[in-house]
């Protein structure tokens, strides 16, 4: 099932938390922070303009983006945790 987002809005999944420290430490599952990384899977149509025209996304289908901590809404579709964001919450693609 493919998930489409709305206007400026982009589907994100998360990339997988780190379970070990750079010096070999296993972090439990309660220390561990959701990584603030992902892979975008679909975007929207882009941002709506006062004269009815739409503004391109920077950001693609496949991109590696980082965004905030508390950005977005979590959604479970398929037993699939995904991110639905903003475009303007999105800080930077990794290249």
């Amino acid at each position: 099932m493919k998930v489409v987002p709305l206007g400026d809005k982009l589907v994100v999944r998360r990339l997988s938390a780190t379970e070990k420290t750079a010096g070999g430490i296993v972090l439990p599952d309660a220390a561990r922070q959701k990584p603030q990384q992902g892979r975008v899977l679909s975007v929207g149509d882009g941002k709506m303009l006062p004269d009815g025209s739409r503004v391109a996304h920077e950001v693609n289908e496949g991109d590696r983006v980082v965004f905030g901590s508390y950005v977005g809404a979590e959604v479970s579709i398929d037993d699939e945790k995904l991110l639905i964001l903003n475009a303007d919450d999105v800080l930077a693609i990794v290249r």
